[in-house]
């Protein structure tokens, strides 16, 4: 058998060149059910495709005939690879020597010519070796995973939620039950079963898959619901839980609801990446919460209790008697819980010490009294840490 196809195997099939048998064998099935002619009448165009991928498939579904096309370029029954440089071997590779005596090329032998001409003969390998009304027989496959991103609240992450999503997957089909066929599979009757035919012609003969059966050697009716795949697009709303301290960026997995299997094979599932908005208030780091609250000019001198914010309501925190503009509390436990074992992180409060304004008489007057009471330079030493 020689190949005309000019466009190359892998790439009609989809499959990278280091595919596996199961990959490419998957492949064709897949393509197969898409392109067959019952399911595309009259559909010259899915016709040839479909012939295209069964030649294909013939190639690479054998070893030996694979390895002859990736070292080649091409197959043929009756070519001998000793005799012939590998593929782009430079000018020498136009010397490729072809045995195809008993074959008619011209045609001119009429219509009632012994022996079809070439072109007669590679249009019967494709050629439906019986009426049609069936697909050929599908085999498991699972189904793959889907990934949706979603955006929740700050407090839904903190606290956990309840969410309803609506995700759009292949469901199994319920006319045929996921099989893609109404009715039990029936023996080929154009290969009776064995999934080749054979042909010939002048001198040379030929095996080919069934063109009928896809080379399985049984056919089935295709379901109208799916057009055979077995399944369908839906829409449905589900329910996802979000676990206490989710952080942003974090990926959930909901076990299978991803796309359905076919005949039978195991769903996919579903992942979330999901993103969580920021507060005003709270910045997260990890699992700990940094935080800022401003005090006056007395409480941070003095001293005080003051109450703060947390996610848990207000707590009491003491500032410490000449606190420093800038200074961090740390409140622990009062941070984020892990999302895996519930352990919380810490809360950190930077103090932020808010200067009245100079504009009463009285304010001012304070200040200046302050100042002859406490004359300290704060700056004393900032040169010579500079080094300036």
């Amino acid at each position: 058998m020689a190949t005309t196809t000019k466009q190359d195997y892998y790439e009609l099939l989809g499959v990278p060149r280091k595919a596996s048998a199961k990959d490419i064998r998957t492949a064709f099935r897949k393509l197969a059910r898409k392109y067959h002619p019952d399911l595309n009448p009259g559909d010259k165009s899915a016709e040839e495709k479909f012939k295209q991928l069964q030649e294909a498939y013939d190639v690479l579904s054998d070893s030996k005939k694979r390895q002859m096309y990736d070292q080649h370029g091409f197959y043929s029954d009756n070519f001998n690879p000793g005799s012939a440089p590998r593929q782009g071997g430079g000018d020498d590779d136009a010397a490729v020597n072809f045995d195809f005596g008993g074959f008619d090329f011209g045609g001119s032998g009429g219509e009632g010519a012994g022996a079809g001409s070439f072109r007669d003969l590679f249009s019967q390998f494709f050629r439906s070796g019986g009426g049609r009304g069936g697909v050929v027989e599908a085999e498991q496959e699972a189904g793959g995973d889907l990934e949706y991103q979603i955006e929740i609240d700050f407090w839904d992450a903190v606290r956990g939620a309840v969410k309803k999503l609506q995700i759009t997957r292949l469901d199994t089909c319920e006319t045929c039950r996921g099989t893609g066929a109404i009715g039990s599979p029936q023996t080929c009757p154009v290969c009776t079963g064995s999934g080749t035919i054979q042909q010939a012609a002048g001198k040379m003969r030929f095996n080919v898959p069934c063109t009928r059966c896809g080379g399985t050697g049984k056919i089935r009716t295709p379901c109208r619901t799916c057009g055979g795949e077995g399944r369908v697009r839906k829409t449905e709303t589900i329910e996802v839980r979000i676990p206490p301290g989710l952080a942003s960026g974090a990926r959930l997995r909901v076990p299978g609801k991803g796309n359905s299997g076919t005949m039978g094979a195991p769903a996919g599932d579903l992942y979330l990446r999901v993103e969580v908005r920021p507060h005003p208030f709270f910045e997260r780091r990890g699992n700990d919460l940094y935080t800022k609250v401003p005090v006056t000019v007395s409480e941070a001198t003095l001293g005080a209790k003051i109450e703060v914010p947390t996610i848990d309501g207000r707590s009491l925190v003491r500032i410490p008697p000449g606190t420093n503009s800038g200074s961090t509390l740390r409140l622990r436990e009062k941070g984020i819980p892990n999302a895996r074992n519930g352990t919380r992180g810490d809360q950190y409060v930077e103090i932020q010490v808010v200067v009245p304004k100079p504009t009463d008489e009285r304010v001012r007057k304070l200040m200046k009294e302050l100042e002859a009471v406490e004359p300290g330079d704060p700056r004393k030493d900032l040169f010579a840490k500079a080094g300036v």
